[in-house]
């Protein structure tokens, strides 16, 4: 048993296109090449997104690479197919109302194995952001950026 969890992929461009209201913690259902090429580290969700269908939701567009040193039993998988996400039913419903009602979007912000070897996938309840909130973003990073070099020269 694994102690730490182990980051696979993680979609790095959420947090400045999006502001994140609400997290959560969703099991993945998987095939065993799926789980396999996830233990390689063989994974991308940049581009992937949640989407609520007949009151579940399928993480989208999120790319598992075909698992390569099978015997060859396996059935070859498409490597960007939908991926039901398995969470508690109140969660569920929760996220599918505020999809419908509140125009919120649902977005996939890391994917990882937890402690007990499981593969997981964080999620997050966002509003998109418009230009000026990603120009803000950029000027208090920068901010904090010169902040930390001045506070290095001031301390030498």
């Amino acid at each position: 048993m694994k102690k730490n969890s182990e980051n696979i992929a993680s979609n790095r461009k959420a947090h400045f296109n999006y502001e994140i209201l609400d997290t959560y913690e969703a099991g993945l259902m998987l095939t065993g090449p799926e789980v396999k090429s996830l233990r390689l580290g063989h994974a991308q969700i940049a581009e992937s997104y949640v989407s609520p269908e007949k009151g579940e939701l399928f993480l989208v567009n999120a790319h598992i690479d075909e698992y390569k040193n099978g015997q060859g039993g396996f059935v070859e998988q498409n490597a960007s197919r939908p991926r039901k996400l398995l969470l508690h039913q109140k969660e569920l419903s929760k996220l599918v109302i505020a999809v419908h009602q509140k125009g919120l979007t649902i977005v996939p912000l890391d994917l990882y194995f937890n402690g007990r070897g499981i593969a997981k996938v964080k999620i997050a309840l966002c509003r998109g952001k418009n230009v000026r909130d990603k120009r803000e973003t950029i000027k208090e990073r920068e901010w904090k950026r010169d902040q930390g070099r001045i506070m290095r020269a001031h301390n030498r």
